[in-house]
Order: C-alpha cells, then sequence, then structure tokens
C-alpha cells in the first residue's frame, strides 16, 4: 500500500534527522532562544533579503493560523476567506474560537480577488456586524492552485485601500514557489504582505512553520501570544536545527521540487488518458474525477482521500505527492491509472 494521501506521510529529511543527531548532546537555551534558532532565522531573512522582519518558529500550521491571527485583530474584527481556506475547513473552527468569525467567499480556484474583498467589505458596513480586517490566503491553496505575481499585487493594493491586513497560510508555499507556473519570488511576497509563513513539515521537516512578521504593528509581544497558545517550545532547538538545515542551502526549494515533479508526472498521464480535473494543478496536490469503479481497484494498492461524490458512477479524489515521493511506486501508479482507464 503506497500513500498518496498528504505530503506528510514520511518523517524527515535524511539530513535533518543528521544534524539532530549531530548536535543531540550540544547544550542550548531554551524557547527559542538558542543558537541553532537564531542561525535558521538570520538564513531566512537573507533568504527573504530583509533584516526588518521578525521570524518565529511555530510547530505546525493550525497553531501558526490561530497564534497569528488572534493576535492581529482586535475582538470585533473578522477575517475573509475562501470557502476553501484551510482556517475555514480543516481547523475545528480554531479561529471562531477565539471570538473572530470567519467571513467566506466563493472565489474561484481557491483564490479570492480583488472583487470578493470589496464585496465583503461593502457589505459589513457598521457596528452592527463585525468589522472586516484580515484577509487569509494559502499559497498554494487547498485545492492546489498558487497566486501570481499580478494576482498577489492586486490583492495587496487592495487591502491597503481598505485598511486591510493581509496574510499568506504558507504550509505548502515551496510547491508554490518551485512551481513552473509560478512568477513570485519570497522578497516579492515580503513586500505584498504583512506577514506570511514558509512551511516546513509539508516539505522535509519532521515539524515547524516559519512565521515572518512584515508590518511593524503586529510584531509587538508576539512571542507571549505563542506562549500563551502553548506553541513556545522549550526545546525550541528541535525547530531551529531543521529550518537552519533546511536554508543553508537549497535544500528546502529541492525537496518542493521534486514533489511537484512527481505530481506532474502523474497529472500528465491523466490528461492523456482523458481523465477529468478540478482544475489544471501546478502543485503538488491533483484533484481528478474518477469512475468509482477504478477509485475502488486503486484504493487495493494505494492510499487517498475520497473528497466528494461528482455524480452518481463518479467521485473527485485527491492525490498529494511529496518531497519523499518515490518515483518507482509513482511509475507503478502510472502503470495501473492506464490498465483501469
Amino acid at each position: 500500500m503506497y500513500s498518496f494521501m498528504n505530503d506528510y506521510s514520511e518523517g524527515a529529511h535524511p539530513r535533518i534527522l543528521q544534524a539532530l543527531l549531530e548536535t543531540n548532546l550540544e547544550q542550548a537555551i531554551g524557547y527559542g532562544l538558542d543558537q541553532f534558532t537564531s542561525e535558521a532565522v538570520q538564513l531566512i531573512k537573507e533568504k527573504i533579503g530583509r533584516q526588518d522582519v521578525d521570524i518565529h518558529l511555530i510547530p505546525g500550521g493550525t497553531q501558526t493560523n490561530l497564534i497569528a491571527i488572534s493576535a492581529f485583530l482586535r475582538p470585533h474584527e473578522a477575517v475573509i476567506a475562501p470557502l476553501t481556506g484551510h482556517v475555514e475547513v480543516h481547523e475545528t473552527g480554531a479561529i471562531e474560537a477565539t471570538g473572530h468569525k470567519i467571513i467566506t467567499k466563493e472565489g474561484r480556484e481557491g483564490k479570492l480577488s480583488p472583487a470578493d474583498i470589496i464585496e465583503a467589505v461593502e457589505f459589513h458596513c457598521d457596528e452592527h456586524m463585525v468589522k472586516p480586517k484580515l484577509v487569509y490566503i494559502s499559497n498554494s491553496t487547498e485545492v492546489g492552485s498558487i497566486y501570481t505575481k499580478a494576482e498577489l499585487t492586486a490583492l495587496g493594493k487592495v487591502c491597503r485601500e481598505h485598511n486591510l491586513l493581509l496574510f499568506m497560510d504558507g504550509a505548502r508555499l515551496g510547491s508554490a514557489l518551485t512551481s513552473t507556473k509560478n512568477d513570485l519570488t519570497l522578497i516579492e511576497i515580503a513586500s505584498l504582505v504583512d506577514a506570511f509563513y514558509i512551511g516546513g513539515t509539508k516539505n522535509g521537516a519532521l515539524i515547524g512553520e516559519a512565521l515572518v512578521i512584515i508590518t511593524d504593528s503586529l510584531k509587538e509581544d508576539f512571542r507571549y501570544h505563542i506562549k500563551q497558545k502553548g506553541a513556545l517550545l522549550a526545546k525550541g532547538r528541535l525547530l531551529g536545527i531543521q529550518f537552519r538545515e533546511l536554508f543553508r542551502d537549497n535544500l528546502f526549494f529541492e525537496l518542493a521540487e521534486h514533489a511537484n515533479l512527481m505530481a506532474a508526472k502523474i497529472q500528465d498521464t491523466l490528461v492523456a488518458l482523458g481523465c477529468p480535473l478540478l482544475l489544471h494543478s501546478p502543485s503538488n496536490q491533483l484533484f481528478p474525477i474518477m469512475p468509482n469503479q477504478v477509485i475502488a481497484e486503486l484504493a487495493k494498492d494505494y492510499s487517498f482521500e475520497i473528497q466528494r461524490k461528482a455524480d452518481e458512477n463518479h467521485s473527485l479524489i485527491r492525490l498529494v505527492t511529496s518531497w519523499a515521493t518515490q518515483e518507482s511506486a509513482v511509475d507503478e501508479f502510472i502503470e495501473d491509472l492506464k490498465r483501469l482507464l
């Protein structure tokens, strides 16, 4: 049984495990104040091309979204997010549990447009409603699409015009940045949003996300928020060592590129076989629509997520490749697709 269920089925890249082993008996200060975290933060700042940002390493994506959004907003302020957004669908109401409403917009292919933002702002027009304050986007999105430079620039512009914060969930940012369709860089992202994070959990690390806060007004006392929400690890070195390894050279990008290449190989086959897709994905998540009979046969040898029925005889499934996906397993899967489709 080979898994295309997600991009965190495997542990960590061997180089990260080796670094953890080699530094295991070195003593370090706790709570992210260690030398390894300092090195990691400096490496990320160099990749972003800015020294004036604050970077915090946080164990997971849901924790990062929860801590950042609840810290950035006042009690009456709300989040604008796409219907497919992770904070809306897959975080057990974490944002709402902090007292902040999520205003959902349908968007297109998992992405928000300036028109979506303006519609939400104009509808929530007075103190009898929550006040939209933060726009939440993901790159890559939950359906595998990515934002172009023009799209992100347009969102940044409308957010500035309406005094809104722009926050990017980067759990799969590596996949977005190494996509053949991408025209954004880390440096450009840091110039267009107020805060974003770089996902390690889904790109070769055991755990960890690197939250980058750009806007000065959002930086104050942020470590207090991390501690209060239970995410300030005593052994913060575990996160620092991993991000140091990912960013001391191009390992982070190489791992993401591999995941994309494996997905593209499967997608090319699906297209050649005439299999319908939710969208032509530029990232490591694929959403083909297949006959239920074919899905049942594939499920004997592969694990993947069945998302929903497309009709009585077909369903939408999700296939995800990772930094560690074996090309031999992809080749076998492709042969099975050819046989069944």
